[in-house]
C-alpha cells in the first residue's frame, strides 16, 4: 500500500507540474525574448536620436559606444550606400525599412531590429541593432533548470508525504493482522495497541474488545463443563449403590470397575477443566491496572485528555484473572473513550477497600443514561449511545466472579463514575 500510494503522489504531483511549469517555462523564454527586443529597439533609438545632429564620425563614435555597453552589433545604413559602425552586410530588411518603415526581422543566426529615421537629406537612414541567439534567451536555462529542481522537490516532498500517510494507515493495521493471528493461534492475552486514524482506531477497540469477549466465554464453557461433568456424580453415587446391592458377587465386581472407570473418566474431566481455568486464581491488580492505563495513555494523548493515575505501591491481589481484568478495564476506559468528546479527563483509582479492592473510574463527560433517568446501562445488551451496551455487563461479571460488585454514581460536576468492588481470594 506504501508503494501504491507514493506512485499515485508522484504521478498526480508530477501532472500538475508538468500542467503548470511547461507553460511557465514558455512564458520566460517569451519574456526573455520580447525583452531582448525591447532593448535593442532603444538601443537602436538611441543612435536614431543623433541622425541629423552629427556628422558620420560623430554618428560612428555614437553607434561604437552603443554597441560596446550593449554588446550587440549596431549598423547605421545612409542614404548614400554608406555605411557607419559594425560592418556587416546589407540585408533585405534593410532594403525594406529603407522605405519608411521600422521592423524586426528573423535571421539565420537570431534577430535584426531595424528603426528608420526619415526627414534626413538624401533619403532614409536605418539604424539596425543584431541580436543572436544566445541573446534571446539569456538566462532561460537556469530558470528552466531551477524550475526542473523545485519541481523534483515538489515531487520528493509529495512521495515523503505520501510515504509518512502509508505508515501511518499500514502500521496499525499491521498491528491489528499481528494480534489477530495470535488470538488464532490461542494467545488469549494479545491485544492491540489503539493508534493511527478514527476507523483503524475503532477496529483496534472492537478487536480487543472481541478478544476479551473470547476469553470470557471460553472461561464460562469451562466452567459450564466442570459443572456439568460434576452434576454426573449423583447418578455415578446411585448407579454405585445398585452395583453394590447385586447378588451375583461376579457382576458386581465387574461392573463396580465400569463405575469405577466412569467415575474416574468425569473427575479427570473436572481436573482438567479446572486446571485450564487455574489462572483465575487471582491476579495482582495494581499491575494489570497500570499495565492497561499505560496501554491507553497513548490514545489519551492523542485526544489530548488529561488523565489522573492513582495506583498503591505495593500489590494488591484480587480473586479474578488478569485477563478478565484486563479485558474489565479496557471495557471501562473503552466507554469513557467512546461515549466522551476528545479532551475529556478522566481518572483511574486503585486502593484498598474494607472487603477487598476498590477501582475506580471517572470522566468529565455527559455521564450515564441511567443517571439522566435514560435507562440501566448495566441491563445486557442495552445502551443509551448507540454501542453494543456489553462494557458494562462484562465489568460487573468480572466483580461478582470476584465476590464484589458494581456501582455507577455521577461524577461531581458532571461525568459518569464506575466503582468496582473486587473480592480477594
Amino acid at each position: 500500500m506504501r508503494r501504491w500510494l507514493a506512485v499515485l503522489v508522484a504521478a498526480t504531483t508530477s501532472l500538475v507540474l508538468i500542467a503548470l511549469l511547461v507553460p511557465l517555462g514558455l512564458l520566460v523564454r517569451q519574456l526573455v525574448e520580447s525583452g531582448a527586443v525591447s532593448q535593442a529597439t532603444a538601443e537602436a533609438q538611441s543612435v536614431a536620436a543623433v541622425v541629423g545632429t552629427a556628422d558620420a564620425d560623430g554618428l560612428a563614435l555614437t553607434a561604437e559606444r552603443t554597441s560596446a555597453s550593449s554588446g550587440h552589433a549596431i549598423t547605421v545604413f545612409l542614404p548614400g550606400g554608406d555605411v557607419v559602425g559594425s560592418p556587416v552586410p546589407r540585408s533585405p530588411a534593410v532594403d525594406l525599412a529603407a522605405r519608411g518603415r521600422s521592423l524586426v526581422a528573423e535571421t539565420s543566426s537570431g534577430l535584426e531590429v531595424l528603426v528608420a529615421v526619415q526627414g534626413v537629406s538624401g533619403g532614409t537612414v536605418v539604424v539596425r541593432t543584431i541580436l543572436t541567439r544566445g541573446d534571446l534567451t539569456r538566462g532561460v536555462p537556469e530558470v528552466w533548470l531551477g524550475m526542473l529542481v523545485l519541481g523534483l522537490a515538489l515531487i520528493g516532498v509529495g512521495i515523503f508525504v505520501a510515504d509518512r500517510l502509508a505508515l501511518a494507515l499500514t502500521r496499525p493495521m499491521t498491528g491489528l493482522a499481528r494480534v489477530s493471528h495470535r488470538l488464532a493461534g490461542g494467545d488469549l492475552t494479545a491485544r492491540t495497541a489503539v493508534s493511527g486514524p478514527p476507523e483503524v482506531r475503532d477496529v483496534g477497540l472492537a478487536l480487543n474488545h472481541l478478544a476479551g469477549r473470547i476469553s470470557d466465554l471460553l472461561a464460562e464453557e469451562r466452567e459450564t463443563a466442570a459443572d456439568l461433568s460434576h452434576r454426573l456424580r449423583t447418578p455415578l453415587t446411585g448407579l454405585r449403590l445398585e452395583v453394590e446391592s447385586l447378588s451375583d458377587p461376579e457382576a458386581a465386581a465387574r461392573l463396580q470397575t465400569r463405575v469405577d472407570a466412569l467415575e474416574r473418566a468425569v473427575t479427570s474431566v473436572i481436573t482438567d477443566v479446572r486446571r485450564r481455568s487455574q489462572e483465575s486464581a487471582g491476579c495482582d491488580a495494581a499491575e494489570v491496572v497500570r499495565e492497561r492505563v499505560t496501554f491507553w495513555a497513548v490514545l489519551a494523548e492523542d485526544q489530548d485528555r488529561p488523565m489522573e493515575l492513582d495506583l498503591p505501591r505495593g500489590p494488591l491481589t484480587v480473586a479474578v484473572s488478569g485477563a478478565d481484568l484486563s479485558a474489565c478495564v479496557d471495557a471501562l476506559l473503552g466507554n469513557v473513550f467512546a461515549h466522551t468528546p476528545e479532551g475529556t479527563p478522566f481518572a483511574v483509582r486503585l486502593a484498598p477497600a474494607p472487603e477487598g479492592v476498590r477501582l475506580l473510574v471517572a470522566d468529565s463527560g455527559p455521564g450515564f443514561p441511567s443517571v439522566q433517568g435514560a435507562g440501566d446501562p448495566l441491563e445486557r445488551g442495552r445502551s443509551g449511545a448507540g454501542s453494543t451496551g456489553l462494557g458494562l455487563d462484562i465489568a460487573r461479571r468480572t466483580a461478582e466472579t470476584s465476590g464484589g460488585s458494581l456501582l455507577l454514581d455521577a461524577t461531581p460536576g458532571g461525568g459518569a463514575t464506575v466503582i468496582l468492588e473486587l473480592g480477594t481470594p
